[in-house]
């Protein structure tokens, strides 16, 4: 193995701290004269520099005489390990002559490298480290030496490493293992020929877990069939030797199998005593090992059993979430083997993290079937439970997400499996007063149209539980339920009671006297409450003062008005219009199941009160709903005609008794078909062989690899993950990453690769010399705009003359904010002494490489909408004429999800989308697409796109940036 040229490069390991270049570095003769100072700490600052500058460029010849005369033998501990550190960098040969160069340049003897002469001391003093009486002197130099590369300085002190390896202390003998295993690798042939067999008989008589796992490291390595054999030796022992050594076990049972599937057979007893070990990391590779190599039920089982353990004993989010990955691959082919476990799965609902109960929840819903969804059921509604008992114990976030996600499930169970929904509703509908009480009514409202024989038992809870209904929206479909599919004249009787119970009587409008005692009462409570002052007499018989808070009354007659009258009251006018509509259809219903003409003519003038009631609190009540005033008295004076007009009678009766329904069960048939659709979809989304496709060749197999296969090789997984299965669409993601700094006629030319790493960015900056001279002390000035921070600034540099180099700068982000990094390029020519000052051009930092899709409900988007200040209003203006086109470009270039669904064949003039976005730091992004496409401006789109966030810097960027990709698009074709 040659070495490098540049040893100053090619042997550097570590870094130092920049304060020792602090006011400039000192001199040769400065350092030199330091280096015979008798205090270990100028000596200290002097190595330092030393070392700094010679990894700068320098070359310090005078230097290396001087810390083998007043350094080597020192026994000062921080002072040897720079030493150590000085050796790797100190060139270590001659520098060829200018005939040696002419010579071979001419097609002559290659330059022989040849070893300084003082660096036979240093081999010495290394050596005297080797055979030193302590024992953490030896392993610290066995350490150093797995550092060094060069056969002439290694060849000495094989007899001295391989002496450690029967050392007393087991610090020496694990190092000494390593040491032979870097000599061997290096120069086997030449150095140590004899490491394996050496090795091995280490091995066999050492008792130290790390000196046995360093030691079969090499054997790995460097010889696979003597590991294979001492494995072989000690199977039952492999669980003691330690997690390090198992972890080998397992990449050499990986190796060996790709190259000889035949071998399976050899490793599979101790890949199942691995996958107990107590270790989690090596139960983990165990289970993934395991099923690479056996399709076996027995080995599926026993794999899927250790991976439910480790979900459900490890408190890392990151290791739960992992390990739900590797069940849900499983899922697909052994589906019947995990639904045995389906139980254990489900115990990782206990984790507080949402998203890890929502992975939970996708794996355990796939599993569900005929056996086991009465006991999934029944975990699921414990789980509701929990959500309202816990509420103090657990986290808010998590109680009302989670609680949504159970009632999902819950909701998706009861649509495969009817068996399961009558246990099922009676639970929810205990929740229709808490905060997820949408998802409950909704998933409610489908049950009762799917199920006609549970109608009537829901009916009655849903009547005896509307009073506890505190939802505007939840109780406008309570009473669409009520209205649409109460058929009987016992449900009908009690379900207008009800409601008529709950509205009381006209007029709905606040009355003077309680609209006063209500403004006092706001006013008191404006007014917080007020310090008492008075003397008081304590037991001794002494005077006191004391201060105490005087709170108001708290008016308490208004809390025992209902729900449904306080909403009504409050001025909320779609309500009203709900309410009409229910009342209407009870009374049209009536005479139809049986109840008598008295009953009915009371309820229909119960009913015509009660709705001009409702009209007219829509006139007086200023409120948000003021616009739907005029809907609303068209909708009241409809019910009113059909309940007092006999032709209206005729013509609406059916109309609004039927085809409520009827247009219902067509929406839900349509869902149903959308989520088969998604679902054929999503299966033919997985890439399978045809017979047509070429045979993969372990051997010739290049780097590109089929993304379906499953390898046991960890190289291959590698390059899938990181993107380089694919060459040319890598190349071209990294070059669109590349910012130009500086122009070509400037003496200095620099670009940058620019890498986001989430909350990290990471510049590798090219800076090329384009002068004759060299340039010193040259260094990257950086400076940013937006909320980000420098961690790394880049070091000073000394460059040869058309010479090249790479700077990195690390920069911290905080939040989601377009930024600006910018800087200047500063250096000094070393023949002229002339500084030079070179602009940067600024690196823009896209606000989309924080941005991912994301999705919520409506009532949250709503809720966040009402929520978020900022606002950012972008009007629309685009060459764009087709309205599901530009929605679709929009999405796709802001990085959002579009939470509202639409039928790309229906051919309109106006819509309305809302996108959501989350970015790698929590903050949610919303947007409201609202687009008209006029007849009178030649078919243009025009309309406005809001967006609402918490922040200001995300409003501000997400406008910009749609501002700018609707503005570039060319004219449509």
């Amino acid at each position: 193995m040659s070495a490098a040229n540049n040893s100053n490069e090619s042997y550097c390991t570590f870094t130092l701290a920049s304060d020792v270049t602090a006011g400039g570095l000192p001199s040769e003769e400065e350092i030199a004269k330091q280096l015979e100072s008798n205090d270990p700490k100028i000596k200290r600052h002097a190595l330092k520099a030393a070392i700094m500058a010679m990894l700068g460029g320098e070359a310090l010849p005078r230097i290396l005489m001087q810390v083998i005369r007043f350094c080597i033998n020192s026994d000062d501990k921080p002072l040897k390990k720079l030493c150590m550190l000085y050796w790797e960098v100190v060139p270590k040969y001659q520098e060829p002559t200018s005939d040696e160069v002419l010579r071979a340049a001419s097609g002559g003897q290659t330059v022989q490298r040849k070893l300084l002469p003082e660096m036979i001391l240093v081999c010495n003093a290394l050596m005297n480290d080797l055979n030193h009486p302590n024992e953490y002197v030896r392993g610290s130099m066995l350490r150093f030496l797995c550092k060094v590369k060069d056969e002439e300085i290694l060849g000495p002190l094989i007899p001295s490493i391989k002496a450690c390896l029967q050392h007393r202390h087991q610090y020496v003998r694990k190092n000494a293992a390593m040491a032979v295993f870097h000599a061997h690798r290096l120069h086997g042939e030449t150095l140590i020929p004899d490491g394996p067999e050496l090795m091995d008989a280490f091995i066999s008589a050492e008792t130290d877990i790390g000196a046995r796992r360093n030691a079969f490291l090499m054997l790995y390595n460097e010889s696979e069939e003597l590991a294979i054999q001492f494995l072989a030796k000690n199977l039952d022992d492999v669980v003691k030797f330690g997690d390090g050594f198992a972890l080998l076990v397992l990449d050499l049972t990986r190796k060996a199998c790709r190259r000889d599937p035949n071998q399976k057979s050899r490793f599979v007893r101790v890949l199942f005593q691995m996958l107990s070990a107590e270790s989690p990391a090596v139960s983990y590779e165990a289970a993934w090992t395991l099923i690479s190599l056996s399709n076996s039920p027995t080995a599926i089982r026993a794999a899927a059993v250790t991976y439910t353990s480790l979900l459900n004993s490890q408190n890392d989010n990151n290791v739960k979430m992992i390990v739900l990955e590797r069940l849900e691959k499983l899922k697909g082919k052994h589906s019947k083997i995990l639904q045995e476990l389906l139980p254990d799965i489900m115990r990782g609902l206990s984790s507080p993290n949402p998203d890890v109960c929502e992975k939970v929840l996708d794996v355990a819903m796939a599993l569900v079937s005929n056996k086991n969804v009465a006991d999934v059921v029944t975990t699921l509604k414990r789980e509701v439970s929990k959500t309202t008992q816990e509420s103090s114990d657990s986290s808010e976030e998590k109680g009302k997400v989670y609680r949504n996600m159970l009632i999902q499930a819950i909701h998706g169970c009861a649509v495969r499996f009817p068996d399961v929904a009558e246990s099922v509703v009676h639970t929810l509908m205990d929740f229709l007063s808490s905060d997820g009480g949408m998802q409950v009514i909704i998933f409610v409202r489908a049950i009762v149209e799917k199920y006609p024989d549970l109608r009537p038992a829901i009916l009655t809870k849903l009547i005896n539980t509307v009073d506890e209904v505190t939802n505007t929206n939840v109780m406008c479909i309570c009473l669409w339920i009520l209205g649409e599919y109460c058929e009987t004249s016992e449900t009908v009787k009690d379900a207008y009671d009800t409601i008529t119970e709950q509205l009381g009587e006209a007029p709905f409008i606040v009355q003077a006297k309680d609209k006063k005692a209500r403004e006092e009462a706001a006013a008191a409570a404006a007014k917080g409450p007020e310090l008492v002052t008075k003397n008081v007499v304590l037991a001794d018989g002494t005077y006191a003062t004391q201060t105490v808070y005087s709170e108001p009354k708290v008016n308490t007659a208004l809390d025992n008005t209902p729900n449904l009258r306080k909403m009504i009251v409050g001025g909320d006018i779609f309500l009203g219009s709900v309410v009409s509509s229910c009342l209407t259809k009870m009374c049209l219903r009536g005479a139809d199941v049986g109840l008598d003409a008295l009953t009915v003519k009371s309820m229909t003038v119960n009913s015509l009160l009660t709705m001009c009631g409702i009209v007219k609190m829509a006139e007086v009540t200023v409120s948000a709903q003021k616009s739907s005033l005029a809907d609303c008295s068209d909708r009241v004076t409809l019910c009113c005609r059909a309940l007092l007009d006999p032709k209206a009678n005729a013509i609406l009766k059916q109309a609004l008794l039927s085809e409520g329904k009827s247009s219902f069960a067509i929406f839900l048939k349509s869902v149903q078909g959308k989520e088969g659709k998604t679902k054929e979809e999503s299966k033919d989304d997985v890439m399978s062989t045809q017979a047509d496709d070429l045979i993969h060749f372990r051997q010739l197999k290049s780097l590109t690899a089929q993304a379906g296969d499953l390898d046991l090789d960890d190289g291959s997984d590698l390059a899938r993950a990181t993107g380089y299965a694919d060459g040319n669409s890598l190349l071209t993601n990294e070059l669109s990453h590349v910012y130009q700094l500086s122009g070509f006629a400037d003496p200095v030319y620099a670009e940058a690769f620019v890498t986001v790493h989430d909350y990290d960015i990471l510049l590798d900056i090219l800076v090329i010399n384009r002068t004759p001279n060299t340039l010193a002390n040259l260094t990257v000035e950086l400076s940013t705009m937006g909320d980000m921070k420098i961690v790394e600034r880049p070091q000073s540099h000394t460059i040869g003359p058309l010479d090249q180099i790479n700077i990195r700068a690390s920069i911290k982000v905080s939040s989601t904010e377009t930024g600006h990094i910018f800087g200047t390029i500063v250096y000094e020519d070393a023949s002229t002494q002339e500084k030079g000052y070179i602009n940067m051009n600024d690196i823009h930092m896209d606000i989309m490489d924080y941005i991912r899709p994301a999705t919520c409900t409506d009532e949250v988007f709503r809720s966040m909408w009402a929520e978020f200040e900022w606002e950012n209003k972008v009007a629309i203006t685009t060459s764009i004429t087709d309205l599901i086109e530009f929605l679709d470009h929009i999405v796709s270039s802001t990085n959002m999800k579009s939470l509202t669904p639409f039928d790309r064949d229906e051919n309109g003039s106006f819509l309305a989308a809302n996108l959501y976005a989350k970015s790698v730091f929590g903050e949610d992004a919303l947007v409201n697409v609202s687009v008209e496409k006029k007849d009178d401006n030649d078919g243009k789109l025009a309309g406005y796109i809001r967006i609402r966030s918490k922040t200001q810097g995300i409003a501000l960027s997400l406008g910009d940036r749609i501002t700018s990709v609707q503005r570039g698009l060319p004219p449509k074709q």
